[in-house]
């Protein structure tokens, strides 16, 4: 059958509000389903804590007792009931007490990497930004493995227990050029031997390849622009590695690659480059752009002198190619608070 222009304008009309409906109806059934997930497990938790507490159970005890219990579980009811999802479901009532605290917009599988914490401002800010940032499963795992928490912590060597709160009540807030900057930058996805020499152009084409990796190491807000924007000034063409937009400060973010440690004169010229932003490509919306000079190593000191008292938004970052020791993560933080608690 034929139909006409109108009535193939209906049925694409019929089409999408129906599309919309079954949709809608799908995701408001899923949320029901995982709230109702949620709740049953932290009953279960809350069953199993409280008859430890009543019977005066020690660690030991309460350990072979669960591992009994999931064998008669799992054959009256069958999976679901393993020794290491009952372990999950008693410290999810130990760590939620308060079940009013639970958040729906987080599954039970986000919720068992959450338990793995210990710190609860830690666990928190996780669980803050899974929240905030649609995290998948794979996302947040990564950001714990890459010790996110500990590294915007450390990252302008102002930690102290302010901050602490802040990240672990709202997560990550960008409200200014600092607050997008991490140091290290952790870029174990590219797959690069820790010691193996790389050229820029090359770490800058693995980058490219793994933009989706790049942009959630970067954090939110981030929009890829494009690499080796090219910067014209007088007669002469300039490139930059690669330039990206974040949305929620509106500001152009040039990112200026060095397989090398940073020198000083890095920083003029990423300051000519946000010159030319500022004045050539910036609209009324756009907010001052942000400039990151990402190095293999650095030196402090010589950072900070060489970075001081710029009109532009300059940063130099050290960037690692696998997993930071979260050990010695730790314990720079533990020190940093430290230092701020005796002055």
């Amino acid at each position: 059958m034929n139909f006409s222009k109108t009535q193939n304008t209906i049925l694409k009309t019929l089409e999408e509000q129906i599309k919309e409906v079954i949709i809608s109806s799908r995701v408001k059934v899923f949320k029901q389903i995982n709230n109702e997930l949620l709740l049953t497990y932290w009953r279960i938790g809350k069953i199993i804590v409280e008859q430890e507490v009543s019977s005066g159970i020690d660690e030991q005890t309460a350990r072979s007792l669960i591992l009994d219990l999931s064998k008669r579980l799992t054959t009256m009811l069958g999976k679901g009931f393993s020794r290491s999802n009952l372990f999950n479901m008693r410290r999810f009532y130990m760590f939620y007490a308060d079940v009013q605290t639970l958040s729906g917009h987080l599954s039970w599988s986000h919720y068992c990497e959450l338990l793995s914490l210990e710190e609860a401002h830690k666990r928190s800010f996780y669980e803050q930004e899974t929240i905030n940032s649609s995290w998948s499963i794979r996302e947040l795992q990564r950001q714990i493995d890459t010790s996110l928490y500990e590294r915007l912590l450390l990252s302008d060597g102002k930690a102290n227990k302010k901050t602490v709160l802040k990240l672990s009540r709202q997560g990550q807030l960008l409200e200014n050029a600092s607050d997008v900057i991490k140091d290290p930058y952790v870029f174990e996805f590219l797959g690069i031997p820790e010691k193996k020499p790389i050229f820029e152009k090359d770490l800058e084409a693995k980058l490219i390849r793994h933009i989706e990796d790049f942009l959630l190491e970067l954090g939110k807000g981030f929009m890829f622009v494009g690499s080796q924007q090219r910067i014209p000034i007088g007669n002469t063409y300039d490139y930059v590695d690669l330039v990206f937009y974040n949305k929620i400060l509106k500001a152009y973010v040039l990112i200026d690659l060095k397989s090398r440690k940073f020198k000083p004169t890095d920083v003029g010229q990423m300051n000519a480059y946000l010159n030319y932003y500022k004045t050539e490509i910036n609209e009324e919306i756009d907010n001052a752009p942000i400039g990151i000079i990402l190095c293999a190593s650095k030196n402090q000191i010589e950072a900070e002198y060489a970075l001081g008292g710029l009109n532009n938004q300059v940063f130099a970052s050290t960037y690692v190619l696998y997993l930071p020791d979260k050990e010695m993560l730790l314990k720079q933080v533990e020190e940093v608070l430290r230092k701020e608690a005796k002055e």
